[in-house]
């Protein structure tokens, strides 16, 4: 650790109080950032938060799983690898697109105005199940909604066929840091991730890409995760902040829940090293409270998944989302009867 107060570098301390964008944070910075007095590291990510975005814009986005089931590769965490044999999860090929589209409009319906669509595969393949992926984007940016894929891998051809159609964004996530990275997954490699992610900026597409903690790394990997991320240039626009969910069947079952002062410290780390980025609070919210939700937007989270379930894992309901919208917006004067 580094002396000096709270273990921050002085450098690194003014950047974060100016909310300057930055390329070259080392893992020690955000290590000291993350460690920090919770206080001290809630008003610094606040105030790095205010200067880049409103604090009343929280998007609300909605994923949907169009494919289910089946994939080849071994994450750890994964109800949908074809390895964890003992997970209940039915199995389902890929949707029709006109049954994606009636899900995004009723979702936009309900508010959300980004429409995330997940397939369980190891790679994209062209041929007709890739068509038809673009036609749900396309269908998707007629509605009005940003529109965002996680596919898997993908090479320079595929993302640019991917932008032409609209997309807004896609979701390649690192998962965590790259020396803790081979205890979870061993069938695709990090630098297969981070050459998908080039793939992506190339193609002129937003990156979206975040991580999971609560399997079992320590505080480097997820400072490690964050290095990576902050390193490209420009910063992901956005990246998504996973709590594991511990699902039966998974390697992973036995793992406990995410305390929520872990989850807000990374949100805060990783809104004071990504200051534009649009921090997305995703998987693992149903077990916070609404308190807990809200200390996450005072660190800097300016997303949440509108719905019922992520992918195949279970979610805030649209009604408790309902609630705590509403608990955030100005508060109306009460009436006053005269005399």
């Amino acid at each position: 650790m580094l002396d000096q107060p709270a273990g921050r570098p002085a450098a690194a301390r003014d950047d974060a109080q100016h909310g300057a964008s930055r390329h070259d944070w080392t893992v020690a910075d955000i290590v000291a950032i993350h460690d920090q007095p919770l206080l001290d590291l809630l008003a610094e990510a606040s105030r790095v938060h205010r200067a880049h975005h409103d604090p009343s814009d929280v998007q609300r986005a909605s994923l949907l799983s169009i494919k289910t089931g089946g994939c080849p590769e071994d994450c750890a965490y994964c109800p949908q690898s074809a390895h964890h044999r003992e997970v209940k999860l039915d199995r389902v090929e890929l949707m029709d697109p006109d049954a994606v589209l009636a899900l995004a409009s009723r979702a936009r319906a309900a508010g959300a105005d980004r429409f995330c669509m997940g397939a369980a595969w190891r790679q994209v393949r062209d041929g007709e199940q890739f068509d038809a992926v673009l036609r749900m984007v396309e269908g998707v940016r007629a509605l009005g909604m940003e529109a965002c894929v996680t596919l898997g891998m993908l090479n320079d051809a595929q993302a640019g066929r991917l932008k032409a159609a609209g997309l807004t964004a896609y979701n390649h996530n690192l998962d965590t840091g790259p020396d803790f990275y081979g205890r979870i997954v061993s069938t695709r490699s990090y630098d297969d991730r981070l050459a998908t992610l080039r793939a992506v900026r190339a193609a002129g597409l937003e990156i979206c890409c975040g991580g999971i903690i609560g399997m079992g790394e320590g505080v480097q990997d997820r400072a490690a995760m964050l290095q990576v991320l902050a390193s490209f240039d420009p910063h992901p626009e956005s990246v998504p902040i996973n709590a594991l969910v511990p699902v039966a069947g998974t390697p992973l079952a036995a793992r406990g829940k995410v305390d929520a002062f872990d989850l807000v410290r990374m949100v805060a780390t990783a809104r004071i090293v990504m200051p534009a980025s649009r921090v997305r609070l995703s998987a693992g919210r149903s077990n916070l409270s609404r308190e807990a939700q809200v200390l996450c937007m005072v660190a800097g989270a300016n997303s949440i998944f509108y719905g019922d379930t992520l992918l195949t894992t279970a979610n805030s309901g649209e009604s408790e989302d309902d609630a705590l919208f509403a608990a955030l917006a100005a508060r109306q004067p009460e009436h006053v009867p005269a005399g």
